[in-house]
């Protein structure tokens, strides 16, 4: 369990592990960005038609989760295209996977929590926008991630 802190753990020290893709290999993969985390409980409105109150009651329903996505420099690894690939080709067997996301302490050295995103496929991997203006700007790639279920540990 870890310890309580007054300040909160900074958001960029993160590392995001892929689980095992088609060669077996689990690899790690330096994302400059996470977003979309996110778990919802959906509400069924119902009222008998009886009560004595007129108001609905609010029933949990079933649990949804959010698209996640990841963003990197383009670095010439094709790992991120070749997942998606894995679908297009009809490999479903290799297409799902789990997603675990670790926020890592200020010296690196512990996890402080994660996230597992259950059975994760890609549906939508974005290329980098090329523009010849110059400057300092680096070449991004994004991978939209469906998501079944988010576990945090």
């Amino acid at each position: 369990m870890p310890t309580l802190r007054d300040t909160p753990y900074s958001s960029f020290n993160f590392l995001v592990e892929l689980g095992d893709g088609p060669s077996g290999n689990d690899f790690q993969a330096g994302f400059s960005e996470v977003s979309g985390l996110n778990t919802e409980v959906t509400v069924a409105e119902y009222r008998n038609g009886n009560d004595n109150v007129n108001h609905v009651r609010k029933i949990p329903g079933v649990f949804k989760t959010g698209d996640v996505t990841l963003k990197r420099g383009v670095i010439g690894a094709q790992n991120l295209y070749e997942w998606i690939d894995t679908l297009r080709t009809g490999d479903l067997a290799n297409a799902k996977r789990d997603v675990v996301i670790k926020l890592r302490n200020e010296k690196r050295d512990a996890t402080v929590v994660s996230w597992t995103l259950r059975r994760a496929m890609p549906i939508k991997w974005t290329g980098p926008t090329l523009t010849a203006k110059g400057g300092g700007d680096v070449a991004m790639e994004e991978l939209v991630l469906s998501v079944e279920a988010v576990e945090q540990a």
